[in-house]
């Protein structure tokens, strides 16, 4: 890799926030410190998180790092779905028509919406009482 060439790459999905670096190797994925397999116990969230890299036929091609911080486990792979797409997206940027028809560059906007005052949650009101 050449020096201007970014190594960190941030991708983001509710609170989560997934910092990745990607190094030419054989498929490793560790992240936190922890193997892949251990990290994420849902073979769903594995498969989101791998999304990137199996549409490109880069699973075999790239090491994985990545740091995760915030949100649960199911927004961490989301998160962690994004930023591999945009460091693909760096090293091979005749990748970008793919990645963008998957959806995989699109940063997904729905965040938990906030609680309102008089009602219990959200959404959700307190019960109405006739008498």
């Amino acid at each position: 890799m050449t020096d201007n060439i970014r190594t960190m790459f941030t991708g983001r999905r509710k609170e989560a926030v997934a910092r990745v670096r990607l190094i030419p190797g054989k498929g490793l994925i560790v992240i936190n410190k922890k193997p892949f397999e251990t990290y994420f116990i849902r073979e769903t969230d594995r498969i989101i998180a791998k999304q990137p890299l199996i549409a490109t036929n880069s699973i075999a091609k790239y090491d994985v790092l990545a740091n995760i911080r915030g949100g649960g486990l199911t927004g961490q792979a989301g998160a962690l779905r994004h930023s591999i797409a945009r460091a693909l997206l760096d090293l091979e940027p005749e990748l970008k028509e793919l990645l963008r028809k998957h959806g995989f560059l699109t940063r997904d906007p729905r965040t938990k919406e906030r609680k309102k005052y008089g009602q219990k949650g959200a959404r959700k009101r307190f019960q109405w009482t006739k008498r």
